[in-house]
């Protein structure tokens, strides 16, 4: 594959890359590590206390040459790192933001991406994954594990939201059931899912509309319920509105909602909720 004009070394794998810091991937707290160096060195400081706060350190971590400020210190404070927003970016700036991730060892998402800005990622990375459906492009994940989540659609028109939703829970590591065409228009088909749905550690139910799903889904279920309204509906549906005042008044207990097409938002915290809590800690 010819290199890309973009960036003339492709990156397939963070895994391969060295880690690369220079004077300007740091804030001024490089200089507090040397001064907690210092006082180690100086017996002030016990290994234990050193230790405690390096990740601390790293936590601040920048990248802010260029035009980004990349936050590559999300990864130690918050357990995933930054995700890149497609809308309003050039191609090269998404594939300058990749390949920072990818030099700091940390996996990469974008999300709500155009045509081109998929093509230069992919051309730079050509092990990454793309879903063109749900416009996301990925760059190794985050330590698998075997809490699943379940993503659910009212009908065919909510994939791409659920797309992006599945796409993201499986960045976070967890395994993703899909189970799509299942609305109340017709509860049989709902019913004939219910074993999978009740294997999943987490449901997220993309649904437009009247938006009616997540309740008749939480009904059957012991687990946390995500609803993501989509702008699929007739005009009285007011690009979604409706659907997502619809969810925030369910009667059930373990719906929450997220905003309208917010299909990130809902496979990012069904993530959450899915993964082993042991490796939220410092970027593990």
């Amino acid at each position: 594959m010819p290199d890309s004009p973009l960036n003339p070394t492709p990156v397939s794998d963070p895994s391969t890359v060295s880690v690369h810091q220079n004077s300007s991937s740091l804030l001024p707290q490089e200089k507090s590590l040397w001064e907690l160096l210092a006082t180690w060195r100086n017996g002030d400081l016990s290994d234990d206390d050193l230790k405690a706060q390096l990740p601390l350190l790293d936590a601040w971590r920048l990248n802010t040459g260029g035009e980004l400020r990349l936050d590559l210190g999300r990864y130690s404070r918050c357990g995933v790192p930054e995700v890149i927003y497609g809308p309003g970016k050039r191609p090269d700036q998404i594939v300058d933001a990749f390949e920072l991730l990818a030099r700091a060892r940390q996996p990469a998402l974008a999300t709500r991406l155009t045509p081109d800005q998929a093509e230069a990622l992919l051309m730079a990375f050509p092990a990454a994954t793309v879903n063109s459906l749900a416009r996301t492009v990925s760059l190794g994940s985050l330590p698998r594990h075997s809490q699943t989540v379940c993503v659910v659609t009212a009908g065919t028109s909510d994939r791409p939201v659920a797309e992006e939703a599945a796409e993201t829970a499986r960045w976070l590591g967890a395994p993703v059931e899909l189970i799509c065409d299942v609305g109340v228009a017709g509860p049989q088909r709902l019913l004939a899912e219910l074993p999978r749905l009740r294997q999943a550690a987490v449901v997220v139910v993309v649904a437009g509309m009247e938006a009616a799903l997540p309740s008749a889904v939480a009904g059957w279920v012991a687990v946390p319920v995500i609803a993501v309204p989509t702008s699929v509906g007739y005009g009285a549906n007011f690009g979604g509105l409706a659907a997502v005042l619809s969810m925030l008044n369910s009667c059930a207990a373990n719906v929450t909602v997220v905003n309208i097409d917010a299909g990130f938002k809902g496979g990012y915290v069904a993530g959450l909720i899915a993964r082993p809590h042991a490796s939220m800690k410092a970027g593990n």
